[in-house]
């Protein structure tokens, strides 16, 4: 599905999704990715219920000030535990299926908040 909405220029906005994939600034990636205004990174994490603090390590060093988790198809919470840097840090965390979490990022963004999409693709 293709996302069909005013873009922020300059800034990394998702602009398409499906089965298999997102698309960020119309390239598409087929494999899990961490998402700024300012940054895209293969992200390790392959599946909800296996992420780890070694995985949302790099989300930490961003320094946003919301993280969206899209965990895929479904909705799925990954360990509390693994999220526990995320709280320390006093960043908010959300977690939805990535497609919810491509819209919301998409606003948040042109809020001009500084928000990060970790998905599971």
């Amino acid at each position: 599905m293709k996302i069909e909405r005013e873009q922020t220029p300059g800034l990394n906005s998702f602009t398409g999704y499906g089965p298999g994939y997102v698309e960020v600034n119309r390239e598409r990636h087929a494999g899990s990715v961490i998402v700024s205004g300012d940054r895209l990174m293969p992200w390790s994490a392959r599946s909800a219920q296996e992420v780890t603090r070694a995985d949302i390590a790099p989300i930490v060093a961003l320094a946003p000030e919301i993280v969206l988790i899209g965990t895929g198809s479904a909705f799925v919470f990954p360990d509390p535990a693994s999220l526990a840097d995320l709280h320390a840090s006093r960043v908010g965390v959300e977690v939805m299926d990535t497609q919810a979490a491509c819209r919301t990022y998409n606003i948040l963004l042109g809020e001009g908040r500084n928000v990060v999409a970790a998905l599971i693709v």
